[in-house]
């Protein structure tokens, strides 16, 4: 799929690959959903199937966050306070804690849910809000958006398709 240009075509991406995460998500059990068998964000470790949603509802609300805190004309630490952008795998280390204690089906949930207010923030900006105009360093809002919601889902997709793969051999 193409590097989104316009709020309609980030619109269709972020559906179509939620889509294809939410089918693969259907196929993994209750038991296999806290397993640390998948390879993890930072290299050399491992992570659950729940770790993998949990960094994906981190990454969107974060997102939410500093579209909320630049609304408002407050600072935004990106890529989260206390985090430098080449901190990304200890980043993704507490996302897993942050969820750890929520079951897979409010995991699944929480994910939607970030969805639905990512697209919600989305659908009030015109292309030119999204587009038009660097948000943070060369990138635009756009993008910073496609950068972690579509993106990640389509990588988590690949990933649980590997891991199935890679267990049905076993």
């Amino acid at each position: 799929m193409a590097v989104p240009q316009t709020k309609a075509e980030l619109l269709k991406a972020i559906d179509v690959q939620f889509a294809k995460l939410m089918r693969e998500l259907d196929q993994v059990s209750g038991d296999q959903f806290r397993e640390p068998s998948l390879e993890g964000h930072a290299k050399g470790t491992t992570m659950s199937v729940g770790d993998l949603v949990a960094y994906l509802i981190g990454w969107g609300e974060l997102v939410i966050k500093w579209i909320d805190r630049d609304q408002r004309g407050e600072p935004v630490d990106f890529p989260e306070t206390g985090f430098k952008w080449n901190e990304l795998g200890r980043l993704a280390q507490k996302f897993y804690a942050d969820y750890r204690a929520l079951s897979p089906k409010e995991l699944l949930t929480r994910l939607r849910s970030s969805r639905e207010m990512l697209e919600a923030l989305i659908k009030v900006r015109d292309d030119h809000a999204l587009y038009g105009k660097p948000w943070y360093g060369k990138w635009t809002l756009g993008r910073m958006i496609q950068f972690n919601t579509s993106s990640p889902y389509a990588n988590a997709s690949g990933r649980l398709r590997k891991w199935k793969r890679t267990r049905e051999r076993a």
